[in-house]
């Protein structure tokens, strides 16, 4: 049995969006705050900060981001799961909500939005859709 810690990850999320929380804590990881530096550089969160606990560890503290009261963030789906990893080339990624949302995938070139892996033509993993 595996863990699916980005799945884990995306949930926290939204359950911290549906319980209209200021911040989410989630234990640390580089893939984990790579995308949510990506998420706070397209605007969906307000931003992230590493936070150190006891015994050296740490923790990732999300800043939700809402304006008038609504979240930014509509829905956060992940896409490729550990059961079944979902591939894209570059000319198959389609836009989320005519362009409204983005892709984030893992390719060779680190995470990226699928409107940066098009423009680069990269093609990867699709981690998860944002709108």
């Amino acid at each position: 049995m595996s863990q699916d810690s980005i799945g884990d990850f995306l949930t926290i999320i939204r359950n911290g969006i549906m319980a209209s929380k200021a911040y989410v804590l989630v234990p640390f990881s580089k893939l984990k705050l790579d995308i949510a530096t990506l998420l706070k550089n397209e605007g969906f969160i307000t931003d992230v900060l590493v936070e150190e606990k006891e015994s050296n560890k740490k923790e990732l503290k999300v800043l939700l981001k809402y304006v008038d009261g609504e979240s930014v963030i509509h829905e956060l789906k992940r896409v490729s799961t550990p059961g079944r990893r979902q591939y894209k080339s570059s000319f198959e990624l389609k836009p989320v909500i005519g362009g409204l949302g983005i892709l984030i995938l893992t390719t060779s070139h680190g995470i990226m939005t699928d409107k940066r892996a098009k423009k680069q033509a990269i093609g990867g993993e699709v981690i998860c859709a944002v709108w």
